[in-house]
């Protein structure tokens, strides 16, 4: 019903798209022969989100953001952008518990909202990981190179070079750094997190002087940075809003801690706390350094590039350069970490699922990694930031996390209102389904039944004893409570995919300026109508019952919902829609590869190929009995 009634009544591609899968359960992960190791707990988990996120970024955003949009104000540009930033990490921790496997997103958008779109999902965030940890590669060098003297003081092995014919600068450093992390992550999850852990707590150290040395001189000095001119809101309410857009990507990197999931030892009660401890943590980091820092120097006097060496040196701390440029480096190396580590488990992820070749999914039996998915990284990701400058890539980095945010949101909506009522049933236990379909013809053939029949019926399902007793006034009460369910179930399905289409035409037409005002403003005002009347549905009805058992039970719920969820989908829309042209031509050609990818290998490599649908309580009931007869499927 909802969604599988609108892909039935489409061609065999289009259903194709919108195959679900089956959330992994026990029994699966009992058969399957590619599972990691558990070892990772609340503590590791915190360090991996903490280190993914706090990147290099804070040491420069905070002068650049100030300088030119928040002004004083850039505390609130931080606390808004975090606010935001929860909105997802909401409903990833309610997905990540619910549903504890390797993917991330991938795996939850295949889950609740079909193949297609997990596998743009999946491929989209193969480019992010890949770019993104190049980037950061790159970025390394010139930081470790103060500490020779200056830019071009590296040792001459590890110097960035430029080939004059090709009109390319290598950089040694960068592949060196990303093959090191790569044979890092390939020695065991629980070893690497450690490391990772190290640098991460150095990192916050480091800020931690920050914080507390750049309070004491504010506090000697007056705070003179507060005492300007153009009071806290230099640029208005609108030029903090903007810096809020700007600093919201240095929220990026808690969903690291989602694809670690497969291992967690406790994901019902680890992922929740360690997702949203990790983002408490570095959105109170981050306030509090803008905080400082703003305070001691004047917004319009900061250096875009370096504004908290810089406001140290103006008070006699030049020796804090090199601090601050310890910690710029630990964070790069933490990030680059971060960034390496999800991609061989989305890699696996879809190779599992039959979208990408075997290769993928193999994991090596005593580290209980997958071993030749991370070096498959490792060498793609060393390779671009050896001879890539990947900088002016960065932007579609963005593309597949805000995409990736988006479709959370979309899947918690969908997990509350349109739950898969039906599972995908393999071709080894098919045969069981039908003689269990022809036992129940013949059951249903005869006028009454079998006395003992109805007694055996009765025990296990109270709908066949009904139809049994053919009681003409229970029949019609079930007929019409299903025909409720049937007609909530349409209703909520259009009412999110109007919450999508409303959303997409108001960011669109607030944020485009090609078109004429009236046509701009008939999109502005049909969008926001749209997507309140689909909100204001999805408020009216019942959620579907079926929630409460999808999935692993036990874990963190989603609060205000479907609220929460549809300004998560907003807000990333709204930055999805002003990343550039420029991003969006690039992305798409990765996008239409991927499209090519997925056509001729993923669509008839699936493993959903041969399967049938059937309900859930059919489809426990099978397994049960194939079980008992000592068959697996």
């Amino acid at each position: 019903m909802g969604f599988e009634e609108a892909a039935a009544g489409m061609g065999g591609g289009v259903r194709a798209l919108m195959r679900r899968k089956q959330v992994d359960s026990e029994r699966a992960r009992a058969a399957g022969g590619h599972q990691l190791r558990k070892e990772l707990s609340i503590t590791q988990l915190v360090a991996i989100g903490v280190g993914s996120t706090i990147g290099a970024g804070v040491y420069v955003l905070v002068g650049t953001v100030a300088r030119e949009h928040s002004g004083p104000a850039l505390t609130l540009s931080f606390l808004i952008a975090g606010i935001a930033a929860a909105l997802s990490a909401f409903c990833y921790a309610e997905l990540a518990s619910r549903c504890p496997s390797a993917g991330s997103a991938y795996h939850y958008s295949y889950i609740c909202v079909g193949e297609g779109v997990a596998w743009l999902i999946g491929w989209a965030l193969i480019l992010e990981y890949t770019i993104g940890g190049s980037a950061v590669a790159r970025g390394i060098s010139p930081n470790l190179a103060l500490f020779f003297g200056g830019p071009d003081s590296l040792p001459w092995i590890l110097a960035r070079h430029e080939i004059p014919c090709l009109d390319v600068v290598v950089d040694p450093c960068a592949a060196f750094l990303v093959f090191f992390v790569t044979g890092l992550l390939c020695v065991g999850i629980k070893e690497s997190s450690f490391i990772q852990g190290v640098v991460t707590v150095l990192n916050c150290f480091v800020m931690l002087f920050v914080i507390i040395a750049g309070s004491y001189i504010g506090f000697q000095t007056g705070w003179v940075g507060y005492k300007v001119a153009g009071g806290f809101f230099p640029y208005g309410v609108n030029g903090m809003l903007a810096g809020s857009a700007t600093v919201f990507f240095a929220y990026i990197g808690f969903d690291s801690v989602a694809s670690t999931a497969e291992e967690v030892k406790n994901p019902q009660r680890d992922l929740p706390l360690g997702i949203g401890t990790a983002l408490s943590i570095c959105c109170s980091l981050y306030m509090l350094v803008s905080v400082v820092i703003v305070g001691l120097v004047p917004y319009f006097a900061m250096d875009p590039d370096t504004p908290i060496s810089s406001a140290f040196a103006k008070h006699g701390m030049h020796w804090a350069m090199y601090l601050v440029t310890t910690g710029a480096v630990l964070a790069l190396c933490s990030t680059l970490m971060g960034s390496i580590l999800p991609q061989p488990r989305i890699l696996m992820a879809m190779a599992r699922d039959g979208l990408l070749p075997s290769f993928f999914c193999d994991v090596n039996k005593k580290t209980q990694v997958p071993v030749k998915s991370t070096i498959v990284t490792g060498i793609c990701a060393a390779a671009l930031a050896f001879f890539m400058d990947v900088s002016q890539l960065a932007g579609m980095v963005s593309v597949g996390t805000l995409l990736a945010f988006t479709i959370v949101a979309v899947s918690i909506l969908i997990l509350r209102y349109v739950p898969p009522d039906e599972v995908p049933l393999p071709s080894s236990l098919q045969a069981s389904f039908r003689l269990s379909q022809e036992n129940d013809e013949e059951k249903m053939g005869g006028p009454l039944g079998d006395e003992n029949h109805e007694q055996g019926a009765s025990e296990i399902d109270d709908v066949i004893v009904v139809e049994s007793i053919k009681d003409p006034l229970i029949e019609k009460q079930l007929y019409a409570s299903k025909l409720n369910e049937t007609k909530r179930r349409k209703t909520a399905a259009c009412s999110i995919a109007s919450v999508c289409v409303g959303v997409l035409a108001f960011t669109s037409s607030a944020s485009v300026t090609f078109l004429p005002f009236l046509v701009q403003c008939f999109i502005c005002v049909f969008g926001g109508l749209l997507l309140l009347a689909s909100l204001g549905m999805l408020c009216w009805i019942d959620q579907d019952d079926g929630r409460h058992s999808f999935g692993h039970s036990g874990g963190f719920i989603c609060p205000c919902v479907p609220l929460l969820p549809v300004m998560c989908i907003l807000i990333n829309t709204y930055l999805l829609i002003n990343l550039g042209g420029g991003t969006w031509m690039r992305v798409g050609v990765w996008l239409v590869i991927g499209v090519l990818v997925y056509i001729f290998y993923g669509r008839t490599h699936s493993s959903l190929t041969d399967v049938v649908y059937v309900p859930v309580a059919q489809a426990n009931e099978i397994y049960g009995s194939s079980s008992s007869s000592g068959f697996v499927a």
